[in-house]
């Protein structure tokens, strides 16, 4: 019998039922985890670079990770959220391809999952304070991690079959963007494991390509039709991305955060960076200070 492992998992790190007003609106925000909400009251508005949706009672939304996006209410809105990073064994995203907001009709059980997750998770909201200068400036996902490892076990496993059913609503509704797509032979799957443990190293195709015995051209073919990308530009975007946790995440000065993602100098670093995001670290930094957990 053959066994399918799944290869996904989740860290928690927010979830809380908030009640908004107008000061809830941030624009072109992105950030390393992702956010679900449920809508149980007033009205939004969500967009992307793609996606411009109305937030509305009665529905889910998922803002994927790494996804541009606004977020804005012009009077109140009332909402359930979680907030979590997702973490690969072999480094494929769930939402890999398709990394836009989107809106589902929530059903009864959406909802109870939501007020379950709250209910096992107490004490997990944002606000430590009336002033965001206090609350959002100490925050970081190592805490956030020890309180996922104090969850006692039954809690744990609970949160992450809560986030799995939450995640595969959403990846339901988009199960077209899978068809026809096959999964990755060996060689490729652990060239995958390979890049995202070594960032920080030079990772050249005429390398990546010896290491498995393939031609260069023949392993570059092979790589984009099971990832959708050519290896520089897949190893380019994971740079960045884990660039972005480490913005989002640690104190480190933007050099060594250049060097432990792979890039030879602070410049190149910086003009790569904003050539993904649309920003340079500083800003990126900034917004996130601003910002910092954000609902």
């Amino acid at each position: 019998m053959i066994k399918r492992v799944l290869q996904n998992t989740f860290s928690l790190l927010n979830v809380d039922h908030v009640k908004l007003t107008h000061k809830w609106d941030y624009r072109n925000v992105i950030s390393p985890y992702y956010r679900i909400y449920y809508i149980d009251d007033g009205a939004g508005e969500i967009s992307d670079q793609v996606n411009f949706l109305k937030l509305e009672p009665g529905y889910l939304y998922i803002i994927p990770s790494f996804t541009l996006c606004s977020l804005s209410c012009s009077s109140h809105l009332s909402q359930y959220f979680v907030q979590f990073f997702e973490e690969s064994a072999d480094g494929v995203s769930l939402f890999a391809r398709s990394r836009v907001v989107s809106k589902i009709k929530a059903t009864q059980l959406d909802i109870d999952l939501f007020k379950h997750l709250l209910e096992i998770n107490p004490g997990r909201g944002i606000n430590r304070s009336d002033d965001p200068k206090i609350y959002e400036k100490n925050i970081y996902y190592k805490e956030y991690q020890e309180l996922n490892n104090r969850q006692n076990l039954a809690s744990y496993i609970e949160t992450q079959g809560i986030l799995l059913q939450l995640m595969g609503r959403f990846l339901k509704s988009q199960q077209h963007l899978a068809q026809g797509i096959q999964h990755a032979p060996s060689k490729i799957a652990e060239t995958i494991g390979h890049i995202l443990v070594n960032l920080h190293q030079e990772l050249s195709v005429t390398a990546l390509a010896a290491r498995i015995n393939q031609h260069p051209d023949y392993f570059s073919r092979q790589f984009k039709i099971f990832t959708g990308e050519r290896p520089v530009n897949y190893i380019l975007g994971k740079r960045i991305e884990r660039a972005q946790y480490l913005l989002a995440t640690s104190k480190l000065a933007y050099s060594e955060i250049a060097a432990q993602t792979g890039f030879d100098t602070l410049s190149y670093f910086s003009k790569s960076f904003k050539k993904i995001t649309g920003m340079s670290p500083r800003t990126y930094k900034k917004q996130i200070y601003i910002v910092g957990f954000t609902l």
